[in-house]
């Protein structure tokens, strides 16, 4: 990859019908509501996408269709994650082959009490980079239970051909971030931010280039990131105040039911269905969603008249 890939990559979610089953016309529009919400790229069959709900079929179904789907028009990032190492290499493989830009994988986790010690987990990535030839992004969230250190992250930066993009969710996201560029240096290619853009302008003021989102509106955000790369921090500033109430709602109260929500109320999907044993949201969380998105006019909500 000759330029390196910043700015706002959302998490697009997956919709299925009101019975469950995927909706795959639903999938594409997915994908145009949030590519004409002007963002960089996408990042497909993450955690906020509901991943660890969809089998392997579906997975492979998923895949293919993102990608002919948006067929170019911004760079795809498809997530690899899984404890086996054969199968992220196998999912990374298929990734590359149908024209992903880069493949984001979280260290093998099964619980917190099955963790392979650090030699395991650079085996995994070394073998996912054997086999490919575009960037790996790790992904370092509370999630897994897996601590990643600093030295360690900058180990696998240095002497693993392609991880050279970090995506940082632990607590004190903007420490590690600032520690990682410094120690890690012309090998941290990518830093970039998470977790809905809850530590957006702090992770922004530690050297981020680039933030995943959620898909909800992203129209709204991507302004916080342009501006402050383009060093007007006080624009970037105002933009990140006024998005606040809705940012502090989306993870703290909804999770990944919310851009769902909101792509149902603004035409883009039917259904916000997501699969046991995740729930819907309760009424009162979801008004509150609908009247913070309104108050900002996001676009999502009028895309689909």
């Amino acid at each position: 990859m000759i330029t390196p890939l910043s700015g706002i990559f959302p998490v697009a979610p997956t919709p299925f019908h009101a019975d469950g089953q995927l909706d795959e016309q639903g999938m594409r529009r997915v994908l145009d509501c949030i590519i004409d919400q002007g963002v960089d790229g996408i990042c497909i069959l993450a955690n906020y996408s509901e991943q660890f709900v969809i089998s392997d079929d579906e997975r492979a179904l998923l895949m293919r269709l993102c990608l002919e789907h948006v067929a170019g028009r911004v760079p795809i990032i498809v997530t690899i994650s899984h404890f086996a190492t054969e199968i992220v290499v196998t999912r990374a493989k298929a990734a590359q082959a149908l024209g992903a830009s880069m493949v984001m994988m979280m260290p093998p986790y099964h619980g917190v009490g099955l963790v392979p010690a650090e030699a395991g987990i650079f085996e995994h990535f070394q073998a996912v980079s054997d086999a490919i030839s575009i960037p790996i992004m790790v992904q370092d969230a509370p999630l897994s239970g897996v601590t990643l250190s600093v030295p360690f992250l900058v180990r696998m930066a240095r002497e693993v051909e392609n991880v050279s993009y970090f995506k940082m969710e632990t607590p004190f996201a903007a420490d590690k971030l600032a520690a990682l560029i410094e120690q890690g240096g012309e090998h941290i290619v990518g830093p970039f931010d998470g977790e809905e853009a809850v530590t957006l302008l702090a992770d922004l003021d530690a050297g981020a280039t680039g933030t995943m989102t959620s898909g909800m509106y992203c129209d709204k955000l991507r302004p916080i990131v342009t501006d402050y790369l383009a060093g007007d921090v006080d624009s970037a500033l105002a933009h990140w105040q006024k998005c606040l109430p809705l940012i502090n709602h989306e993870n703290r109260q909804c999770g990944l039911r919310a851009c769902k929500t909101v792509f149902v109320a603004g035409g883009v999907i039917k259904s916000d269905y997501v699969r046991h044993p995740l729930k819907p949201m309760s009424n009162r969380t979801k008004t509150r969603l609908l009247r913070l998105a309104g108050d900002l006019e996001i676009m999502a909500l009028t895309w689909g008249e």
